[in-house]
């Protein structure tokens, strides 16, 4: 049994607490690895190295950080096929599934290879008489990101490489379910000239997530996962003192107006809903057909293709279009929400209740599912699934549709689907939604570009990734200077000698 460490100091350092968590073949069920849970002790460790470090990081050029990043890509490039495996083995996701996920990380610490144009301050040459005024962003100090098992090497990198980027260390609490490619990746980093104690993992759970929360050292957190845990992150860090983004739960609408192209419709919600077997903050869980005749042809053309899907462990290779779910109780947490459904009085149109695949019985697959006429009283609606499930909710009008989006608690992101110009946009203006997609199921905005939804989606003013990023790892300092290096007099300037 492998027995996984922490990252501190540039080194493999063993647990000390004494406790682990079991890591997951979810294709089997079976343990592979074992994950240290770091105690207060061991976190504190981290941050008295990452706060001995950092000054000196701080001190070199932006140019000189960007050079890390840059060499860093080449190796994420060299190692993708490497660490997707290693990524695909414990989270379940399809190969190409984990090579999305490195390469949507990667184009962030792409986009962070410009920290000297980001990090430029303003200047205003003569504000007064003699007064000059300008700003600086300098780093924070120590931060810290605690990231989900959904992409686990994806939002790690899209906190560390702005941090890094700006000048701060950067301790990172990866889910203790796959921790792997994030071990990887911190070696990866210091292979490409980042000084040691910049970069540093903690495997843990709540208590070195509650040491994180309230070490005095550290001067921002960043996390994403559920919504209860977003507002427990998000209280607890501010009532810190700490700057805190946090990004919680989803249930992303796609709506389909009667002119779209159906048949583009229908592979936009196989794609959205059921890739990566729905462990997607983004995947689209709602369709909102608008007319009956719309959502009898949308069904029709939904049933085939979702009939048609593979299911499968990784190594089976491109012959799968999804995996299994990240756990067992994630697996049985799907199938109580799938049973709600059906006794709250929705339409199972394709059940996958009783999917099981031979020589993987124990492994924690599931099924695709899809649903009819669900209402907004239902728990399928209104709770987050996270797994292989679509619901559809027939609206009779473009409004009612909208305001099925608009009155959802969550806002992370929507689509629609349509030919209609005008009905496009009033939907990307009026709704109150962060992420829109016209004709696009999953509306995530490339690397230089802000990520972040509303409502209760997200905990905080600043989004990740893109210029945002920026701005949450810096702080601004601005300077008034007035040099009296001279004497009026007669209209000129007499200069006092130099020592």
């Amino acid at each position: 049994m492998q027995e996984l460490t922490h990252y501190i100091d540039g080194a493999h350092v063993s647990g000390a607490s004494g406790r682990f968590a079991d890591v997951m073949n979810p294709a089997t069920g079976e343990v592979q690895a074992k994950a240290p849970l770091a105690s207060t002790d061991e976190l504190n460790r981290a941050v008295e190295v990452a706060a001995a470090a950092q000054p000196a990081w701080a001190a070199v050029n932006p140019q000189r950080r960007a050079r890390v990043l840059m060499a860093f890509v080449g190796l994420l490039n060299r190692d993708m096929d490497k660490l997707a495996e290693a990524l695909s083995r414990e989270h379940g996701k399809t190969f190409p599934d984990a090579k999305g996920d490195i390469q949507r990380g990667l184009e962030v610490v792409e986009y962070c290879i410009g920290a000297p144009q980001m990090l430029k301050g303003e200047y205003t040459d003569s504000a007064g008489p003699g007064i000059d005024i300008y700003s600086m962003r300098q780093p924070l100090g120590v931060t810290a990101g605690i990231t989900p098992f959904n992409f686990p090497a994806m939002i790690p990198m899209w906190m560390f490489a702005p941090a890094i980027a700006c000048g701060n260390a950067f301790i990172l609490k990866p889910s203790e379910r796959d921790p792997s490619v994030p071990l990887m990746l911190a070696e990866l980093m210091e292979e490409a000239g980042l000084p040691k104690g910049i970069l540093q993992v903690v495997n843990g759970d709540k208590e070195s997530v509650d040491a994180i929360l309230d070490h005095p050292v550290i001067q921002s957190v960043g996390f994403v996962g559920s919504t209860p845990i977003a507002e427990y992150i998000y209280s607890r860090g501010c009532a810190a003192g700490k700057r805190v983004q946090c990004f919680g739960g989803a249930k992303n609408h796609m709506i389909v107006m009667p002119d779209a192209d159906m048949d583009q419709a229908a592979d936009a919600l196989v794609g959205a809903g059921y890739g990566a077997a729905g462990e997607r903050c983004m995947a689209i869980s709602v369709a909102v057909p608008v007319g009956d005749e719309t959502a009898d042809r949308l069904i029709e053309k939904l049933v085939p293709r979702i009939e048609k899907l593979k299911v499968g462990p990784y190594t089976a290779g491109d012959d799968v279009d999804y995996g299994p779910v990240v756990t067992a109780a994630a697996k049985e947490n799907i199938l109580r929400l799938v049973q709600s459904g059906v006794d709250q009085g929705a339409e199972l149109v394709v059940d996958g209740r009783d999917f099981s695949l031979q020589g993987y019985e124990d492994g924690f697959f599931v099924g695709a599912h899809l649903f009819d006429r669900v209402t907004k009283d239902m728990d399928i609606y209104k709770q987050e699934i996270f797994g292989p499930v679509l619901s559809t909710v027939r609206a009779q009008s473009y409004e009612e549709a909208l305001s099925l989006a608009m009155d959802h608690e969550y806002g992370n992101g929507t689509a629609i689907f349509t030919r209609d110009g005008d009905t496009a946009r009033d939907f990307a203006n009026r709704i109150n939604i962060g992420m829109v997609g016209v004709n696009v199921p999953i509306p995530v905005p490339l690397a230089y570009h802000t990520f972040g939804g509303w409502k209760k989606s997200v905990f905080g003013d600043l989004n990740q990734h893109g210029p945002d990023a920026f701005k949450f790892y810096t702080r601004t300092k601005t300077v008034t200077a007035r040099w009296p290096s001279g004497l009026k007099e007669g209209g000129e300037f007499h200069f006092k000698a130099m020592d």
